[in-house]
């Protein structure tokens, strides 16, 4: 893929789209976050599908990325190409895993854990790192929920874990998820999230060009016979509640890897969500 590679559908809040660039200076009092399925479970045209990785982590140069479904097999081309740029956080050493990669020039890194889903069969947990960006305290999480639709109950399980490990970070820490939840609507109405958890996609406006990140009619790489589109890729922010620590808001959010490649495939069967955070002094009663 030689083209323009930053080619995305997206949404910014409060302000129509523009091909302007913002100023620098602007764009670095933001924060700005990846979070993508790549598939690497899927070991058709591995190498190139890599490489594309790759080249969007390097263009969009994410302060924070949150990747799943990370096998060993593409941890050769990332610390080749990216261990310059980022701390590298696994989130296991085998199989298939969940990783969190921080911009070593805008993020520091003070903790991290995985936390196991008691109850899952497919490997799956809570990778949380404890940062800090611009001075303010952060809590990055990143997870795969249980797969198929015959495993609601489990996802619902994780979904109330992370809810209750969001609602437990201290009063001057940000939290933000971002991962592949495979929730269905009426699995997060079941659940709830709490009252200052928020949706980025449903606090922007729910913008419909960014509804779907796993669709079987738009990206052909499993070749699914029957076409379904599917929210699977979420991201929830809460706020730091504590007086005069600043707010994050959602500002933007956009999908990418809709280029195909030349061998015919797209980087991953998910699009993944590229969104910025503007970051303001708390208003006070």
């Amino acid at each position: 893929m030689e083209g323009e590679q930053r080619t995305a559908a997206g949404c910014a809040a409060g302000r129509p789209e523009s091909s302007e660039e913002p100023t620098r200076s602007r764009e670095d009092e933001k924060l700005s976050l990846i979070t993508w399925n790549i598939d690497g479970l899927d070991e058709e045209e591995q190498p190139e599908r890599a490489r594309s990785l790759c080249s969007y982590l390097l263009s969009y140069s994410a302060d924070v990325v949150l990747l799943q479904e990370m096998v060993q097999a593409y941890m050769r081309f990332m610390y080749k190409r990216l261990a310059d740029t980022y701390i590298f956080i696994e989130g296991a050493k085998e199989g298939y895993f969940t990783m969190i990669l921080l911009k070593k020039s805008r993020l520091t890194l003070l903790d991290s854990q995985v936390l196991r889903f008691p109850k899952s069969r497919m490997m799956r947990n809570l990778l949380v790192a404890q940062v800090v960006f611009r001075g303010q305290k952060l809590q990055l999480m990143t997870s795969h929920f249980e797969s198929c639709k015959a495993n609601s109950e489990e996802r619902m399980r994780q979904l109330r874990l992370v809810m209750r490990k969001m609602s437990q970070a201290p009063d001057d820490v940000t939290v933000l998820f971002g991962g592949d939840t495979n929730l269905r609507d009426y699995e997060v109405a079941a659940v709830g999230l709490l009252p200052n958890v928020c949706d980025l996609w449903e606090q922007l406006g729910e913008p419909e060009k960014c509804r779907y990140t796993w669709d079987t009619g738009a990206n052909t790489n499993k070749e699914i016979e029957f076409k379904c589109r599917f929210r699977f890729d979420r991201v929830y922010l809460r706020r730091a509640a504590q007086d005069g620590v600043p707010q994050m808001d959602p500002h933007s959010m956009a999908l990418i890897g809709l280029e195909k490649l030349r061998c015919g495939m797209f980087t991953s069967d998910h699009w993944g969500i590229y969104s910025t955070f503007s970051i303001k002094p708390k208003e006070t009663d």
